[in-house]
C-alpha cells in the first residue's frame, strides 16, 4: 500500500526537501502551501522529476483553510500515514522588545497551527496502520541548551520564536501521551541550523540536511520511539543525530 503524507509549509526550504525525500522513497505526498500558486509551482517541479506530489492550499493559521485542506485530502484518500507539521514563522527580539502582537502572530502559526492541523487530520491518521506525526521544532527551544553557558546558542534571545518552539515540544509530548495506545507515533524534529529564508540564509547546513530528521521520524519502524525531541544537534560531532535536552 502506498504511503500517504502531508507536509505543511512545504513550497520551499526544509518543507520542500521533506516532500522531495518522502516522495523519493515512494510516498504519495500532499504539499501544503499557504500560497497555492507557489505550492503548485513547487509540486509541478517535483512531478517533473517523476515524484507523486500534489499541492493543496493550507494556511495553518486559518481554521477554514485547515478544514478545506482536510476535506480535499479526505476526498482523495481513506487514510493518512504521515503528517509533518513543518510550517513556521520567525520573529527576532529580546523579551523586553517583544510585543503582545508579535507573540500572538508567532504562536498562531507555530503552536496553534500545529494543534489545529493535527486535530483536523487525526481521523485520517487513525485509519493508518502506522501513523506518524512529526512536529518541526528547534534546538533553541531547549531549556538545557539555552541555559548552558558552554553553548554558543545560550546567547540567543528571540523570545517569541524560542518560546513557540518550546511550546511545540509540549504539544508533541501531550499528543504522544494521548496516542500512546494507538499505532501513531508523535515526535519533535530538530533540523539543525539550516540555511533558509527563515534565518536570512545564515545557517551552515542545507535544507536537504535539515529535512533528514523529519523524514527519519516520519518513517520510523513499529518499534521506534514516540514523544522524543531528536535530530541535528550543534553539540554533536559530524552528522550523527541524537536526542536533544528538553
Amino acid at each position: 500500500m502506498t504511503t500517504i503524507a502531508l507536509v505543511t509549509g512545504a513550497n520551499k526550504g526544509i518543507g520542500l526537501e521533506t516532500v522531495r525525500q518522502l516522495a523519493s522513497q515512494g510516498a504519495r505526498v500532499f504539499l501544503g502551501s499557504r500560497d497555492l500558486a507557489r505550492g503548485e509551482s513547487a509540486a509541478a517541479a517535483l512531478r517533473a522529476d517523476g515524484l507523486d506530489v500534489t499541492a493543496v492550499a493550507l494556511d495553518v493559521a486559518d481554521d477554514r483553510s485547515i478544514a478545506d485542506a482536510a476535506a480535499t485530502i479526505q476526498a482523495a484518500t481513506d487514510h493518512l500515514d504521515i503528517l509533518v507539521n513543518n510550517a513556521g514563522i520567525y520573529a527576532a527580539g529580546s523579551a523586553s522588545a517583544t510585543s503582545r502582537a508579535t507573540l500572538r502572530e508567532v504562536f498562531e502559526t507555530n503552536v496553534f497551527g500545529v494543534v489545529a492541523v493535527t486535530n483536523a487530520f487525526l481521523p485520517l491518521l487513525k485509519e493508518s496502520t502506522a501513523g506518524r506525526i512529526v512536529n518541526v521544532s528547534s534546538e533553541v527551544a531547549s531549556l538545557g541548551v539555552i541555559t548552558d553557558p558552554a553553548s554558543y546558542m545560550s546567547g540567543m534571545q528571540d523570545l517569541a520564536y524560542q518560546a513557540s518552539k518550546g511550546a511545540v515540544n509540549w504539544v508533541t509530548i501531550m499528543f504522544a501521551k494521548e496516542l500512546a495506545d494507538t499505532s501513531i507515533k508523535v515526535n519533535a524534529a530538530i533540523p539543525g541550523y539550516v540555511s533558509t529564508d527563515l534565518n536570512g540564509h545564515t545557517g551552515y547546513t542545507t535544507a536537504a540536511q535539515g529535512a533528514e530528521a523529519s523524514v527519519a521520524l516520519a518513517t520510523l519502524p513499529d518499534d521506534g520511539p514516540t514523544g522524543t525531541f531528536w535530530g541535528n544537534l550543534t553539540s554533536t560531532d559530524g552528522d550523527e543525530k541524537a536526542n536533544g535536552p528538553w
